[in-house]
């Protein structure tokens, strides 16, 4: 390819494979590569008379590229593997308490969510896109926060009228809250019964508040029938169906035994605001309960007063049918005892 008499570098690689073309193919390659290491220089006079001692001789060659410990140099990474977080050279901050990261995400978050169901409830229904341009969110973000009030059943997605399109493509979804949602939302109901129940006095006086009240409380026990027998274990069959009937109305209500009777437990109720300021819803519900056990009945505690229950005790002693005058309060007594035993175990 080159002759020897050519110049330069590619003159010397030719004159130096034309030397040692008698010897083998790899010691011949092994020297030019060699030659080209040392900066392509002219080839020094080969003292050694046999050639054969030449080709015994191993050849130290350099290979650009492959003697790694001098090619490769550092790459300014710093690893911090094997370090403990609280260790200085890793980098990190002691200390660092992510709790309260958590807890400002956590609050921000809620309020996110607050701002999105205030938009529903204002000009829903409303789609992602239009409620994150008005709150400078972006659409994945409202979407996550969408998602989660649909799977608690606050609100709900439909899709857009074919006059609400705009442009091409699949309608848009629309959100709007459920009536579940509307619920977790403030109310004046309080207020509002509170209200009609004082215009009702001011027209029919105390009278047509106490008779609204126990028309109330027939109709939470309505289907119920009064005991017909006196035992024990009619007259406890009868205050568990009251307390269901109650339950069913939204009190919450149980029945549990206490010494010899059984106290009727309402935990929650539902107008306890309002008996605050007319206690005749509590004395028409006192007065159903005395109608349908046949017995004396004594209320114990009510929410209206603060208590954490309304607790009403029904006493299940029997009495015997004597003609004796004189047994007849040796009898009551001790259920009378039974029932200030109760209303501590209640309290």
């Amino acid at each position: 390819m080159y002759s020897s008499s050519g110049s330069g570098k590619w003159g010397r690689v030719a004159a130096e494979s034309a030397r040692l073309g008698r010897c083998e193919p790899s010691e011949g390659v092994a020297a030019v590569s060699g030659l080209l290491n040392r900066g392509l220089q002219a080839p020094k006079k080969d003292s050694r008379p046999d050639p054969a001692r030449r080709r015994s001789t191993p050849i130290l060659l350099r290979a650009s590229l492959l003697d790694f410990g001098n090619e490769f140099r550092h790459t300014d990474v710093v690893k911090t593997v094997g370090l403990r977080k609280n260790d200085e050279r890793s980098g990190r901050k002691t200390g660092a308490a992510p709790s309260a990261a958590i807890a400002t995400v956590g609050a921000e978050g809620h309020h996110t969510r607050a701002a999105i169901v205030q938009l529903l409830l204002e000009e829903g229904p409303i789609t992602a896109t239009a409620i994150g341009n008005k709150l400078g969110l972006a659409p994945a973000g409202v979407r996550r926060h969408l998602d989660a009030l649909i799977d608690s059943g606050q609100a709900r997605a439909s899709r857009s009228a074919p006059w609400q399109q705009k442009g091409r493509g699949r309608p848009a979804k629309q959100y709007q809250l459920t009536a579940a949602g509307r619920g977790k939302l403030g109310h004046a109901y309080d207020d509002l019964a509170g209200a009609a129940i004082r215009q009702l006095g001011e027209i029919g006086g105390d009278q047509a508040i106490t008779e609204f009240a126990r028309k109330r409380a027939r109709t939470i026990v309505a289907g119920i029938e009064p005991v017909a027998e006196h035992t024990t274990e009619t007259t406890e069959a009868k205050a568990e169906e009251i307390a269901e009937a109650f339950n069913d109305a939204g009190f919450a209500a149980s029945t549990r035994k206490v010494g010899a009777g059984v106290q009727i437990c309402q935990h929650h109720c539902p107008v306890a605001h309002v008996a605050e300021e007319f206690p005749q819803l509590c004395e028409a519900e006192l007065e159903a309960f005395r109608d349908l056990l046949g017995t004396h009945v004594q209320r114990l505690a009510t929410i209206a007063n603060g208590d954490c229950a309304c607790t009403t005790h029904v006493p299940l002693l029997v009495l015997p049918i004597t003609n004796s005058k004189a047994a007849q309060p040796a009898a009551a007594q001790p259920a009378t005892v039974r029932t200030n035993d109760s209303g501590r175990s209640a309290e």
